[in-house]
């Protein structure tokens, strides 16, 4: 595999080695592909910008700690953690500038767009544009801030590995239809912003769906992801319908951190 970049620089990396030893790093910051077709057929030599993809799912948030479903409705942003862990990020990509990114996305739930607008400074003041289609599951309207405890006294625990299409919050979402709206939403965004850097500030969820669509994975079951809260995860578009994971669940500015607030 051929990568260049156009203004990839040599930073201190945040992680360690095995050895505990800090190490050095070339961030990929403007990552470039061979276009080895040419408009008549032939072989061509020209480098391409690759479409980089960097989902942050948001720091923990005051639904997380409460125990209850916390929707687009009824969340009510970060706890104190949340807000110390997307800082730490802010501060992290301030020092390695690891991300120049052009264009900031948020959902519309308050805990991601206040993780996005901590790390906004720390991607050169981007204005951070608010695109409620790359929201979390939607619970519906009945279930969105009522608490875990309740939901399962009610129905149980959900088959989350079974039928994507009878999975679903009463009134809400079902999980193929959660996976169908975050599936065209990376589309519509990645579409629009060809050859350019996206950072999108989501959801867990999301992240997930983004496997399960991006890479071709199955709807529903298989695999588990546990992405932690202000978590990178980033993938390149090679070619069209050809995504590299690039990382997944790098959170190394949370080191020394509570791993939640306590409950």
């Amino acid at each position: 595999m051929l990568t260049t970049a156009s203004s990839a620089s040599t930073r201190r990396n945040i992680g360690s080695s095995s050895s505990g030893v800090l190490t050095t790093r070339t961030w990929i910051t403007r990552p470039l592909w061979p276009d080895v077709a040419g408009a008549n057929g032939t072989a061509s030599a020209t480098l391409v910008a690759m479409t980089r993809l960097v989902l942050i799912r948001h720091g923990e948030s005051n639904s997380t700690v409460a125990r209850v479903i916390g929707g687009h409705r009824t969340c009510s942003g970060l706890s104190p953690l949340g807000r110390k862990q997307a800082e730490a990020l802010a501060e992290r990509l301030a020092s390695t500038g690891e991300i120049v990114a052009d264009v900031l996305i948020a959902s519309s739930f308050a805990r991601a767009i206040e993780t996005a607008e901590l790390i906004a400074p720390a991607l050169g003041e981007l204005a951070v544009t608010i695109d409620p289609e790359v929201g979390e599951h939607d619970p519906g309207p009945e279930y969105d801030g009522i608490s875990f405890e309740t939901y399962l006294d009610r129905h149980g625990m959900p088959d989350w590995e079974g039928d994507p299409h009878g999975i679903r919050f009463p009134g809400g979402e079902s999980l193929a239809e959660f996976h169908h709206r975050v599936g065209q939403a990376l589309h519509r965004i990645t579409s629009a912003h060809d050859g350019e850097t996206i950072v999108i500030v989501c959801h867990g969820g999301v992240v997930d769906t983004a496997f399960r669509t991006l890479l071709r994975l199955p709807g529903s079951g298989l695999f588990e992801l546990r992405t932690l809260n202000t978590a990178i995860t980033e993938l390149f578009r090679l070619r069209p319908g050809r995504w590299q994971l690039v990382r997944y669940n790098d959170a190394a500015h949370l080191r020394g951190m509570p791993f939640e607030t306590a409950r």
